[in-house]
């Protein structure tokens, strides 16, 4: 008997961890893939203070800017809004340069 040939049902076409697959026949007789979930992470227990002085820096922080004192999104609306005011400078001046060009033209 020949594969059959499935394909992804999901928009990613690549081969990553995170598209992983599985062959399945379903209860009408077709072969169908059905994507596998990641397998999750039990949380690790705290270490005693004492080791924490001993652990280097980034295994006790998350590695991104505010280091975990704020949570991802928070920093993602920061970044996003701090983005968003500088380009709204950019713009009022250009609008202001193009103002006064057109005053000097006059």
């Amino acid at each position: 008997m020949a594969p059959t040939r499935v394909t992804y049902r999901r928009r990613n076409p690549y081969n990553t961890t995170s598209n992983r697959t599985r062959i399945i026949k379903t209860p009408g007789g077709d072969t169908r893939i059905l994507h596998i979930k990641k397998r999750g992470t039990a949380p690790s227990p705290c270490p005693p203070p004492r080791e924490y002085a001993q652990i280097s820096k980034p295994k006790k922080t998350v590695q991104r800017a505010y280091g975990g004192s704020r949570c991802g999104n928070c920093v993602r609306d920061r970044v996003v809004r701090a983005f968003l005011i500088e380009e709204q400078k950019i713009v009022k001046k250009v609008l202001k340069e193009q103002t006064a060009a057109e005053k000097k033209k006059n």
